[in-house]
């Protein structure tokens, strides 16, 4: 696979994970230890990484994301209420939607669920630049669901379960300074392979020297 194949072809994978196949734990290792190869602010690297394979402590976790995601299918911000005005896109809005329903029912069956987190200096958020912050984890989420891809593995970034983040470190037993980022369901996916998705052309997002 091309860098180029890898980079277009890196979906979120909500109707289409094996619930039924076993994944390999050195796989998931191998994907993380290619994370750690992601920047961090100041080299800190405080990231760290939850996987959850315990059919219980998935259980539990998913039954919050399934609540959260519960709450937001019935926001104005759901992403089938999305682009309501755009025949086309709207239809395409309307499939997420029907997926991350899908995804909701079935969190907690997901074999593995990956929890990449950041561990402050202290208990509570610090105060301004929290693209720093949260851009010395990011990435490296990103790059452990690239990884993931070229491995055979289906990913999705999610964060609903951050509504209950409190409720969800209890389960996990975190310590109060270590703060979740994202919750990526793991698991081998059915069909062959992915295609790019559709996007907004490239001459409605560019700016050149200015807005």
């Amino acid at each position: 696979m091309t860098a180029h194949e890898l980079l277009t072809t890196t979906r979120s994978v909500r109707k289409r994970l094996d619930l039924q196949r076993p994944v390999d734990p050195a796989l998931v290792r191998e994907c993380i230890e290619t994370a750690l190869q992601a920047p961090s602010g100041s080299n800190a690297q405080r990231w760290h990484w939850l996987v959850l394979t315990d059919p219980e402590v998935r259980r539990e976790v998913g039954a919050l994301y399934q609540k959260s995601c519960r709450a937001y299918l019935d926001s104005p911000n759901a992403a089938g209420r999305l682009y309501a005005d755009d025949p086309e896109r709207s239809r395409v809005q309307a499939r997420v939607n029907d997926s991350v329903a899908h995804l909701a029912d079935r969190m907690g069956e997901v074999p593995v669920l990956v929890i990449p987190c950041l561990q402050l200096p202290s208990e509570t958020l610090p105060e301004g630049n929290q693209a720093g912050l949260w851009g010395s984890v990011l990435p490296a989420a990103w790059s452990y669901m690239l990884a993931a891809r070229a491995r055979g593995l289906g990913t999705a970034w999610t964060t609903l379960h951050l509504r209950y983040e409190d409720e969800v470190a209890r389960v996990l037993g975190l310590p109060a300074n270590v703060r979740q980022a994202a919750l990526i369901p793991t698991a081998h996916y059915t069909g062959d392979t992915f295609k790019p998705a559709p996007r907004a052309p490239l001459s409605e997002v560019l700016h050149e020297n200015g807005w």
